[in-house]
């Protein structure tokens, strides 16, 4: 565990997981969550490769400066982070908003991403998205955080496994509601600006893209057109799964990984 400084001066709060194999492994974690989302996967991922999480800025113990963010400076972030640890190139792979970052990030940093790996993301939500995530971040400073668990909730597990893994919800939920109402906010703000639409068709790297059937904030929808624009990618459809599939199938994500790795090292 240790802290690095961006280029702006924020501390980002990271974690090294050691592995048995050559490959570097970088995990960005979805909105309002923290490195411990990807705890499972790393766990599934058995050493394979050395895996580096971290809290972006505005999230976890890491620095929460006042917005507007933005996804080139949350990549920004990313390098500087690797180059504190000594990272030339990585493995990176994002859910959600972690996803939209890994996107930044391979635009702005090719020769820095080995392979990517993009889990119930997009690389736009929409025509409407400002106003909709403008709306949530209203909603979040008029009532508190406390109000948006249960559309949470319903939007990140399925119904299934939320009956079955009330710790693993009620984890998630109190990750949530530890948030610092201005940084989620403005982080909100963020992913209703974010369009990395035109990246996508020069992508020249191994790539993996998996969602959830029943994912309703990044839907199957989306996900395919990553994959029908980002040349020779992937796209797995996973049945019955929702937003938070790191948590919810972690199995399967490190599985995904895996091969990512692997390409990587081809």
């Amino acid at each position: 565990m240790g802290f690095a400084n961006t280029r702006d001066g924020i501390q980002l709060s990271y974690r090294i997981i050691p592995g048995n194999g050559e490959g570097r492994c970088v995990l960005l974690h979805s909105l309002a969550m923290d490195k411990y989302f990807w705890e499972p996967t790393a766990t599934a991922l058995a050493g394979a490769s050395e895996i580096l999480i971290y809290d972006c800025r505005g999230h976890g113990v890491s620095g929460k400066p006042a917005g507007p963010y933005s996804t080139a400076r949350f990549a920004d972030d990313l390098a500087d982070l690797m180059d504190h640890v000594g990272w030339t190139s990585a493995v990176v792979a994002g859910a959600s908003m972690g996803g939209c970052v890994a996107l930044a990030f391979a635009a702005a940093y090719p020769d820095r991403v080995e392979a990517l790996g993009l889990f119930d993301t997009t690389a736009w939500y929409g025509e409407n998205a400002p106003a909709a995530w403008a709306e949530r971040a209203e909603k979040a400073r008029n009532e508190g955080l406390k109000a948006l668990v249960g559309f949470q909730k319903t939007r990140w597990f399925s119904d299934g496994f939320r009956e079955a893994n009330p710790d693993v919800v009620e984890a998630a939920v109190s990750t949530f509601l530890a948030n610092e109402i201005d940084a989620y906010a403005a982080t909100c703000n963020m992913l209703g600006a974010a369009d990395l639409r035109e990246a996508l068709p020069k992508f020249d790297l191994p790539c993996r893209v998996l969602v959830g059937t029943e994912d309703y904030a990044t839907p199957p929808e989306m996900a395919r057109v990553l994959a029908d624009n980002i040349p020779g990618a992937t796209l797995t459809v996973l049945e019955g799964a929702r937003h938070f599939t790191p948590l919810e199938v972690p199995a399967i994500i490190a599985h995904n990984l895996q091969l990512l790795i692997e390409s990587a090292k081809a």
